[in-house]
C-alpha cells in the first residue's frame, strides 16, 4: 500500500493542487471543507490503481481514511475496477461493497461518488442486491450518501431498468443542494436515452416543480422545441 501512495506522491503537483482545492470547494464552510489535494488527474490515479488491484480490505480502508483527496480516490478506483471486472469473485465483491457502505463518510466529494457508486454499489444492485439500500441512502442527512443513491442507479439505467431512477428522482426532488440537482438531472438525462417517452411523461408531471438545474440537465438531449416547452412550464410556476 505504501508503494501505491509513494507513486502518487512522486507525481504531486502543488500548483495544480491549489487550483483543485478551489475547484472542489475545500474552503471554510464549503462542501469540501478541509480536503487536501496532491494535484493529480484521474488518469494518473487510475494508472496507480490498476497496478494496485487486490489490496486487502484493511489497506483499502486505511487509504479511505487518508486526508488527501487523491489517496481516497485511489482506494475507490481500485474498488470500482475490481467490481467492474468479470474475474472478481463474489466474495471479494461483497467485501468491497461492505467496506464501501461502511465508509461512505469517506466518499466525501462529488467526483469520489461518481468514480465509485456505479461500479461498487450500482453493479451490486443490478446483480440482485435489494434496492432498499438505495432508498436508505437517499433518506440520509449526508449529502454524499444521497448522491451515491441516485448516481448508483447508472448501471440499472444502462441495463434498461429505469424504475428506481425515476422513483429516486421524485423522492429527492426537494433536495436543496446544487450537487444533488446536477446529479438527478444527469441520471434523468441518461434514463431519457433509454426511454425518451418515459422521461417526457416524468417531465410532464415534474418539470414545473423540479429545481431549474435539474430540469436543464434532464433536457439536454431533447430537441429545441422540447426544451423550450418544459422550460416555459417551469417559468409559469416560478
Amino acid at each position: 500500500m505504501s508503494t501505491a501512495v509513494d507513486r502518487l506522491l512522486a507525481m504531486a503537483d502543488p500548483e495544480r493542487a491549489a487550483g483543485m482545492a478551489r475547484f472542489f470547494k475545500s474552503g471554510p464552510g464549503e462542501y469540501g471543507e478541509g480536503d487536501r489535494f496532491l494535484g493529480l488527474t484521474v488518469p494518473q490515479v487510475t494508472v496507480v490503481a490498476r497496478a494496485s488491484l487486490g489490496l486487502p480490505v484493511a489497506s483499502l480502508e486505511e487509504l479511505l481514511a487518508d486526508e488527501r483527496h487523491e489517496v481516497r480516490l485511489l482506494a475507490l478506483k481500485i474498488m470500482a475496477l475490481e467490481c467492474a471486472a468479470k474475474r472478481t469473485s463474489s466474495e471479494r465483491r461483497r467485501e468491497l461493497l461492505d467496506l464501501y457502505l461502511r465508509r461512505t463518510d469517506r466518499v466525501n466529494n462529488w467526483d469520489l461518488v461518481d468514480a465509485s457508486a456505479p461500479d461498487v454499489l450500482g453493479r451490486a444492485v443490478l446483480a440482485g442486491l435489494p434496492t432498499d439500500v438505495l432508498y436508505r441512502l437517499a433518506a440520509s442527512d449526508l449529502l454524499w450518501e444521497r448522491r451515491i443513491a441516485i448516481v448508483g442507479t447508472f448501471p440499472l439505467i444502462r441495463a434498461g431498468s429505469l424504475d428506481d431512477t425515476f422513483a429516486l428522482a421524485a423522492l429527492l426532488e426537494a433536495d436543496r443542494h446544487d450537487l444533488m440537482h446536477k446529479a438527478i438531472g444527469w441520471m434523468l438525462r441518461e434514463a431519457g436515452k433509454k426511454d425518451e417517452g418515459r422521461l417526457l411523461a416524468y417531465l410532464d408531471e415534474h418539470a414545473a416543480t423540479m429545481p431549474r438545474t435539474t430540469l436543464r440537465y434532464s433536457l439536454e438531449r431533447l430537441d429545441p422545441e422540447g426544451r423550450a416547452h418544459y422550460m416555459q412550464a417551469k417559468q409559469r410556476i416560478s
